[in-house]
């Protein structure tokens, strides 16, 4: 099904994102790795071409493209190398996403600024230029990470700042899916039941304790995989939970999905 169709997933160089890219590689599809880390960090394995070796291995083709989605001109640049190496875009995965849980008192104005940048204009920015080639999909998919749509006044008294940026990547998701109705292009969100075992849970929520109450990307990637399975003109304008679309393919044990089988599970962020 995803042999030959070329899938632009942002922050591609790690994490859910690597994962996802790795699923779909495992089918033949083609990768685009948009991401800003060229260099190996300290804190933070990984590049875009540690990933693009990694995903041809899987079986995958792979274009490494050094991109930072709050520059229109490297998402610009981007799209036509892509456009050039593979002919066009099946499927665009908005991936990237910063993050901070400071409340309003102490988060400062840089952090805030970078969340909306990136979670809020970075999404639409990406997603406005890839329009024009998944039109020319036959079966087309823009899927976000991002939470369910649930105006709860607790999720946002706790980090208010966080919480407006990821809702408002979840509202390009509904204003898209309706938008691109007539085009029959599926736009559909993803969010984790759980805490999944990420660089930036490592480092920035929770360390290690965190990590072992996770489960492991690649339940983020089994659900993406099954919802851009699916006829992009029966399938929009959804806030799929991971475990949820799982459970409706038949999967009944998650236990090798958890880092410790053995830990209580973590909720994640914004689910009920």
């Amino acid at each position: 099904m995803f042999k030959g169709k070329t899938a632009f997933i942002t922050g591609a160089s790690r994490g859910i994102g690597k994962a996802i890219a790795m699923r779909l590689a495992a089918e033949g599809a083609n990768i685009v790795v948009a991401a800003k880390t060229t260099e190996p960090h300290p804190k933070l394995k990984g590049t875009i071409f540690t990933a693009a070796d990694e995903l041809e291995k899987a079986g995958g083709q792979a274009l490494p493209v050094v991109v930072d989605i709050r520059s229109e001109e490297t998402v610009l640049q981007a799209i036509d190398d892509t456009i050039a190496k593979f002919g066009g875009i099946d499927i665009l995965i908005n991936n990237a996403s910063a993050i901070n849980l400071s409340q309003t008192e102490q988060l400062q104005m840089k952090r805030f600024d970078l969340m909306h940048s990136i979670n809020v204009r970075g999404t639409f920015m990406v997603s406005k230029y890839c329009i024009p080639h998944l039109r020319k999909s036959t079966n087309p998919h823009i899927l976000t990470l991002s939470p369910p749509l649930q105006l709860k006044p607790e999720w946002f008294g706790a980090y208010l700042g966080y919480t407006i940026s990821k809702f408002g990547m979840s509202m390009t998701v509904l204003g898209l899916a309706e938008e691109l109705k007539k085009d029959n292009i599926a736009v559909n969100a993803l969010w984790p039941q759980t805490t999944i075992a990420t660089a930036a849970v490592r480092n920035l929520l929770g360390g290690e304790d965190m990590i072992q109450a996770s489960r492991h990307p690649s339940i983020m990637a089994d659900a993406a995989y099954e919802i851009l399975s699916r006829p992009s003109d029966t399938c929009s304008g959804n806030f799929f939970i991971d475990e949820d679309v799982l459970k409706e393919t038949g999967v009944d044990d998650f236990d090798h999905y958890a880092v410790n089988p053995s830990k209580t599970l973590m909720k994640d962020l914004f689910v009920e």
